[in-house]
């Protein structure tokens, strides 16, 4: 009788787990097959399960059978990851910080600018009992409902693990190394309690959960649920890889994402520095992409508050407290929340918006807490019917995000690079750069996955949705016209928008002077 599955936290199937099952009536010792499946011929009842597995962390647990459908056993292979909880706080708040290690390992915050600095050293954590800073993860897909590290074993106050945020708003970073040397950071957002400055910066933490595949799920892989059956072959077994049609979006409804997890794409090694390359292929869209805006900014004297975008959501961030709203690299997920207030602020209030980055406010994001939320793809195969004037996933269920940035995603350019053409030379924005029109800019790049220049890896462009007064300042220089149009248009009422349509932007801010000097010209025009 098939009665489970065994996997690991990439939900990849973990044969030959020896799994013991128990009750007054029955002892029985099974192993997991080569699909991870779980065979054994017992009668109906209730029984202690408990798995083993060598490299993972063994586990306990209750089972009764006949299960309506398989159980799925998870289990945590020895190693070091971590994240805070919550994620983003206010100055003086806490988190508690949940570590997997299954060695003593060694946490300090660090606070990362121009440069990383040390906050300070919070402490080594070791075993009390045998392989006790080792975490535990549920069965079944805690994607939609988080991996609750922490809820075993931290029952005492004197076991509870927090820090305390610094009241300075920015993006800090744990450092957690082990006695061996192994090394693992994380982040954690601290806003202001209180507006410091007259910008306000959003980190793109939405689009940061959704490209999160810990737990064997993510925005693109697996978007709409767990398949009932674990990886054994990604490339024989997943659409993406077997369907040369395949559609990443083409369900009405999805499966909730949760925040509580660890975030290994965040992670950044403990020896880079601001001015390197960056390592990874997720690093160069996420966080440390951010990572470099915010550090250019300190660099350049422009004081900033950050924020999360989901404190945005969730009303910590109040626009009318500030001048100019930067987002930036891949700010890809918003709820219609978001959008509404920040278009209102925007075209009644008069409030300035730069958007640094590429394929922004593209899909729509429902939340239904603070820790769990639904990305509400739809139907991308809407977005290909001839004759649909639909343009981007957003679109399908609000508006076209055009109607704000004055540029829009499309596929034309994707995973390329290039530097931008000079359109518009007269414009401010050009001011101290000594381009003429039809000279290019943005060569140097730090964006190692896809070289090239600032513009690329995907790219916005003016549509339909677009305002009418949409100016069009540079173009890049990607093939098929795939190139991002870099854009400016000002509501009436004293608003200004400011677009560069690119993914690629903030890895060129620290070593590429006329992407910087563009950047620090619309920054003190909009700041004023």
């Amino acid at each position: 009788m098939l009665i489970g599955y065994v996997s690991d936290e990439r939900y990849v199937a973990l044969p030959d787990t020896q799994i013991e099952l128990e009750n007054d009536q029955v002892s029985l010792e099974v192993r997991s097959r080569a699909s991870g499946a779980v065979h054994a011929d017992i009668p109906a009842g209730t029984y202690r399960v408990t798995l083993a597995r060598r490299g993972y962390g063994s586990k306990r647990g209750e089972l009764t059978v006949p299960t309506e459908q398989p159980h799925h056993f998870r289990l945590l292979k020895d190693d070091l990851l971590g994240y805070a909880w919550p994620k983003w706080v206010c100055g003086g708040e806490r988190a508690e910080f949940r570590v997997h290690s299954d060695e003593a390992y060694h946490l300090s915050l660090w606070r990362y600018g121009w440069e990383k600095e040390l906050v300070r050293p919070i402490g080594w954590f070791d075993e009390h009992g045998p392989r006790a800073t080792v975490q535990l993860t549920p069965d079944g897909d805690y994607t939609q409902t988080g991996i609750q590290w922490n809820k075993f074993g931290y029952t005492s106050p004197a076991h509870k693990q927090f820090a305390t945020a610094p009241e300075r708003s920015g993006l800090y970073y744990f450092h957690a190394r082990t006695e061996s040397g192994r090394f693992f950071s994380f982040p954690w957002i601290v806003a202001p309690v209180q507006p410091t400055a007259p910008i306000a910066v959003l980190a793109s933490n939405i689009t940061w959960n959704a490209y999160n595949n810990f737990g064997g799920r993510s925005n693109y892989i697996h978007p709409d649920s767990l398949p009932e059956t674990p990886t054994v072959n990604a490339r024989l077994e997943l659409r993406r890889y077997t369907d040369p049609s395949h559609i990443n979006y083409d369900k009405h409804d999805y499966d909730p994402l949760s925040f509580d997890r660890p975030e290994p794409i965040s992670h950044i090694p403990e020896g880079a520095c601001i001015t390197d390359p960056i390592v990874g292929r997720a690093g160069c869209h996420l966080a440390a992409a951010e990572w470099r805006l915010f550090g250019w900014l300190e660099r350049q004297g422009f004081d900033y508050d950050l924020y999360a975008e989901t404190q945005f959501h969730f009303d910590t961030l109040d626009l009318d407290q500030y001048r100019l709203l930067i987002i930036s690299t891949h700010p890809e997920y918003w709820s219609q929340q978001m959008y509404d207030k920040l278009k209102a602020w925007v075209f009644e209030r008069g409030g300035r918006l730069m958007y640094l980055g590429g394929n922004g406010l593209n899909g729509d994001v429902e939340f239904l807490d603070q820790q769990t939320c639904i990305y509400r793809n739809d139907d991308m195969r809407k977005l290909r019917v001839p004759g649909t004037s639909y343009e981007s996933r957003f679109h399908l269920r609000h508006e076209s995000e055009a109607n704000l940035l004055g540029v829009v995603y499309d596929e034309r350019g994707i995973m390329t690079a290039a530097p931008y053409r000079v359109i518009d030379a007269d414009h401010w924005v050009f001011a101290g750069t000594g381009l003429q029109a039809e000279q290019t800019f943005g060569e140097r790049s730090l964006h190692e996955r896809i070289p090239g220049g600032a513009c690329g890896h995907e790219t916005d462009k003016v549509s339909a949705s677009s305002p009418a007064n949409t100016k069009v300042l540079a173009k890049g220089l990607n093939p098929d016209g795939g190139g991002a149009d870099m854009v400016i248009h000002e509501p009436a009422g004293g608003g200004a928008v400011f677009s560069v349509g690119s993914i690629c932007w903030p890895s060129s801010l620290p070593v590429d002077p006329a992407v910087a000097q563009i950047t620090a010209n619309v920054i003190r025009r909009f700041q004023t």
